[in-house]
């Protein structure tokens, strides 16, 4: 290989080893992709690639990677909307015989052990220093130290109290993602050695920041957990992602109605999905 494959909203150079994926930075690629930029995707990090129509005359080459081979993407531990998965390439329909030749040629490189879980990453997360400011306060990351500081509006009274916070990548075991597109995102870190008593809910727990509306976008804050997953991985074990959880503590459901409430008021979100919303938080008790 060596050739180059351009697509609506990204383009695909093929190297010997890895695809380097460019992405457009115009006003119609998705924001994640304009913040990424750039990635360098090494054939041991892929598990399939497949080709299938797309949308208005369209064709997507997709290399799907394999679980545990690119921190962006376990972050995300699909919640990614279709449109800003990363490893999808969609071209007009009238290049599908070139999108044909690539599938097979990098079926060929695919690793023997395409089908298993990699065993560390390989695809590097976006470098540090990052940032981004959140409802809740402003989170940071060097590379070394992930800090919070709370904001004088938005910070619940029990981050007030427990003040700034400041984490070593070394006291981590992992990070935990829940998209700001669902009005109750967050990210929180999880620590190797747990909190005998955590608190309820992101907005107490002085390990995570919660999103809002306007704070905490997907293409700042998911880049920046990949960034932390990386770091955390080459500190020690294999770092962790908390699962969702049937139901969630009564708590953490008042402190979401609360916080939804505060964007209704302020013009943020419309009645329709305030309760909307609300209906949804109070089924998981």
């Amino acid at each position: 290989m060596g050739d180059v494959l351009a697509g609506i909203q990204a383009t695909w150079e093929f190297a010997s080893d890895s695809v380097h994926i460019r992405f457009e930075r115009g006003h119609r690629t998705p924001r994640l992709l304009s913040a990424l930029r750039e990635r360098r995707i090494p054939h041991e990090a892929l598990a399939s690639v497949t080709l299938s129509p797309g949308k208005r005359g369209t064709v997507v080459l997709h290399a799907r990677p394999r679980p545990g081979a690119d921190p962006l993407m376990a972050a995300a531990a699909g919640q990614l909307k279709e449109e800003c998965d990363p490893y999808r390439l969609v071209l007009p329909a009238d290049r599908e015989d070139a999108a044909v030749y690539y599938r097979d040629a990098l079926h060929a490189v695919l690793p023997a052990d395409a089908a298993r879980p990699a065993g560390r990453y390989v695809v590097a997360a976006p470098g540090s220093p990052i940032a981004f400011k959140a409802y809740d306060g402003r989170a940071s990351f060097d590379g070394r130290y992930v800090d919070f500081r709370w904001s004088r509006t938005g910070a619940s009274s029990t981050k007030w109290k427990a003040g700034d916070q400041s984490f070593a990548v070394g006291e981590l075991s992992g990070v935990e993602w829940r998209t700001p597109e669902g009005l109750d995102g967050y990210l929180r870190l999880l620590r190797r050695v747990p909190d005998p008593s955590p608190p309820a809910g992101a907005a107490k727990d002085p390990a995570a920041v919660v999103f809002g509306v306007r704070s905490g976008s997907v293409h700042e804050s998911l880049p920046f957990a990949a960034a932390v997953l990386e770091s955390v991985q080459r500190s020690g074990p294999a770092p962790g992602l908390a699962l969702s959880t049937g139901r969630r503590d009564p708590a953490d459901i008042a402190e979401r109605i609360r916080h939804l409430g505060e964007l209704r008021d302020a013009g943020l979100v419309t009645d329709e999905e305030f309760t909307s919303k609300k209906t949804e938080l109070l089924a998981e008790l």
